[in-house]
C-alpha cells in the first residue's frame, strides 16, 4: 500500500501540470490583464486598447484566483469554528466560576470576554457570507 502523502503529492503535481497546460495558451492574455496594474508609467498599447473597451465584469478573472479564494474561505470557516468553540468554553467557565467556585468577581471579566468573542463570531460569520458570494463570482465557467 502506498503512502497517502505520496498519493496526495502526485495528485497535486498532476493538477499543477494540467493547470499550466491550460494556462499556457492564455499567457499573452495574462500579461495584458496585468499590464494596467503596473504603475511604472509606461503604458503599453495592449493596456491602452483594453482600457478603452467596456468592461464585462467589475473583477478581472485571473487563473488561480478562485482556488486561492477557496483557501481563504476555508481558513475563515476554520476561524469561525474555533470562535464557536471558544464561546462554548467561555459559557462553561462562567457557570463554573459563578455556581461552583462562587468567584463572582471574575464573572464580569469573563462576561466581557464572552461578549467580545460573540461579537467576533457574528462579524466573521457575516464576512464568510459575503466572501462566499465573491468566491462564487470567481468560479470558472
Amino acid at each position: 500500500m502506498s503512502d497517502p502523502r505520496n498519493v496526495a503529492h502526485n495528485k497535486k503535481v498532476k493538477q499543477e501540470k494540467a493547470h499550466h497546460e491550460d494556462a499556457s495558451g492564455a499567457g499573452a492574455k495574462l500579461k495584458k490583464k496585468r499590464a494596467p496594474k503596473d504603475e511604472g508609467g509606461g503604458a503599453t498599447d495592449a493596456a491602452n486598447s483594453e482600457a478603452g473597451a467596456p468592461e464585462k465584469a467589475p473583477v478581472e478573472l485571473v487563473p488561480g484566483d478562485y482556488e486561492k479564494s477557496q483557501i481563504v474561505l476555508s481558513k475563515l470557516k476554520e476561524m469561525e469554528f474555533h470562535s464557536r468553540a471558544n464561546i462554548e468554553t467561555l459559557a462553561q467557565l462562567t457557570l463554573t466560576i459563578e455556581d461552583e467556585l462562587k468567584q463572582k468577581e471574575f464573572s464580569g471579566p469573563i462576561g466581557d470576554i464572552y461578549a467580545t468573542q460573540d461579537q467576533f463570531h457574528t462579524r466573521i460569520a457575516e464576512l464568510i457570507q459575503g466572501y462566499e458570494k465573491k468566491t462564487e463570482a470567481l468560479r470558472p465557467a
